[in-house]
């Protein structure tokens, strides 16, 4: 699927990850750490950016990124491109150290940032590194909860979502993360993923807005019968085939695929596509996280599904 450009208008926020080539470290001691800190503190002063939350594990790192007027690919360039030359001449070694492009979702901050800021300090506590997040040494954390202090990192932003009152939005922070510490193996698939074109953390109404923000034009909306005709056509089915009851393999793979579109094209709804298939909306949003689960590891899988939707945007 072919790659789109990144969303920029000054104040949006985004999920960044950068993950090590090939899940191979990207941090060996302390001070790579900490020279990571410095670079993030001078980056700040240079491009103008804010950063509410970050998480640096052994193989990858989260960041919650605000941009000013710099966008996001010129401060990540920057940041990758000067740790990695670091890290290639303090070890002595060669080859690419990050996998890749970083993967950035823009955020719906409103209705996700403070879930998202929750799943980023609890990704030690996923992995089985920590028991708790307070006992993680590198991430924000202990900043949020008022026990730690690094002045390029900003927390009013969250804190105020919870409390006008510092010290009761801290606490009620703390029992927030508390509340819900998922399981060893959970994690939400949209924290990584996005939820509209594989870019956006948000409903169809937000990413609509933020193409407009960012001038991008909006691709011409297809229809459901439109999704449902196309995948069907690929499969060798019919539409009455998607919606009919049963089983069927490769039926239920077409129907898992059309609520993926769906969830990825700006101004469609699964509840439509639900009326469609005679499906409940819950069924077909499961199927819709599996596809891209699928996807991250299926090429072919990826590469069908990414043709099905250029074709559609064409036809328009």
């Amino acid at each position: 699927m072919a790659r789109r450009p990144r969303i920029h208008y000054p104040g949006a926020v985004y999920h960044v990850i950068l993950r090590g080539n090939g899940g191979q470290p990207i941090f060996a001691e302390d001070g790579d750490f900490l020279f990571l800190y410095s670079l993030l503190r001078e980056g700040i002063d240079r491009f103008g950016f804010r950063i509410h939350a970050f998480c640096f594990m052994l193989n990858h790192i989260h960041l919650v990124v605000q941009v000013g007027d710099i966008p996001l690919p010129r401060i990540m360039q920057n940041l990758s491109f000067r740790y990695a030359r670091r890290m290639n001449w303090r070890y002595k070694r060669t080859g690419h150290l990050f996998q890749g492009r970083y993967k950035a979702l823009l955020i719906d901050v409103d209705n996700y940032l403070l879930e998202l800021i929750r799943y980023i300090h609890l990704n030690p506590v996923r992995a089985r590194v920590v028991a708790t997040a307070e006992e993680y040494p590198w991430s924000s954390h202990r900043c949020y909860l008022g026990r730690e202090s690094i002045p390029w990192l900003t927390t009013e932003l969250v804190l105020s979502m919870l409390c006008v009152e510092e010290g009761l939005a801290r606490r009620r922070y703390d029992e927030f993360v508390r509340k819900d510490i998922p399981d060893a193996h959970t994690a939400r698939i949209e924290f990584r993923q996005g939820k509209v074109e594989g870019r956006i953390l948000g409903d169809h109404c937000f990413a609509e807005e933020a193409l407009r923000r960012s001038g991008e034009p909006i691709v011409p909306k297809a229809s459901i019968d439109d999704v449902v005709a196309a995948v069907a056509a690929d499969l060798g089915l019919t539409a009455e085939d998607l919606a009919a009851m049963g089983k069927d393999r490769k039926r239920a793979e077409g129907r898992a695929i059309a609520a993926f579109i769906v969830r990825e094209t700006p101004g469609l709804k699964l509840s439509e596509l639900g009326q469609k298939v005679n499906r409940d909306l819950s069924i077909l949003s499961r199927e819709a996280r599996m596809i891209a689960s699928r996807m991250e590891n299926d090429k072919e899988l990826a590469n069908k599904v990414g043709l099905l939707m250029g074709r559609m945007r064409k036809s328009k």
